[in-house]
């Protein structure tokens, strides 16, 4: 079994729009919030400030926790692909840092093929993931910190 994996994910939101990584796999089109993986011995903070130059080409200001999600692959329809990941997702709300110019994104995920502005009143139009921030985002739901393993 591999071990628990910590991930630090950008909540980037300006104008009433949330900035997403643009993803394709068998079933079409989803998003992802910008963010992955923390190295060992890296901060949380750094970890996004990477992933976002990585992902989306943005040097990000982050702020503070959002949001914390447990993923747990057994438990999620895709589980024939990651059943025994475990992963504590950490979603850091982020500033764009309009002082550095943007880069094109060196690393991006695999399935990944771009990046996309989304209206925030357009979540629930969008194979979103984790669905369960389109709500709270949107402000329709209570704000909770906590999220637990959901989709």
């Amino acid at each position: 079994m591999k071990p628990i994996r910590n991930s630090a994910k950008a909540v980037i939101i300006e104008n009433d729009r949330i900035l997403l990584t643009v993803n394709k796999d068998q079933e079409g089109i989803f998003y992802l919030f910008p963010g992955g993986g923390q190295d060992k011995g890296e901060a949380l903070r750094d970890t996004v400030i990477r992933e976002c130059l990585e992902e989306i080409g943005y040097r990000v200001i982050p702020r503070d926790i959002a949001n914390i999600r447990e993923y747990i692959g057994k438990n999620h329809q895709h589980a024939e692909f990651d059943y025994d990941v475990h992963q504590v997702e950490y979603y850091i709300t982020c500033e764009i840092d309009y002082e550095v110019r943007q880069i094109e994104a060196t690393n991006a995920d695999d399935m990944q093929i771009g990046i996309e502005w989304v209206e925030l009143s357009r979540l629930d139009d969008i194979r979103l993931y984790p669905s369960k921030m389109s709500g709270q985002l949107q402000g329709r739901e209570s704000k909770v910190c906590y999220l637990g393993d959901v989709n």
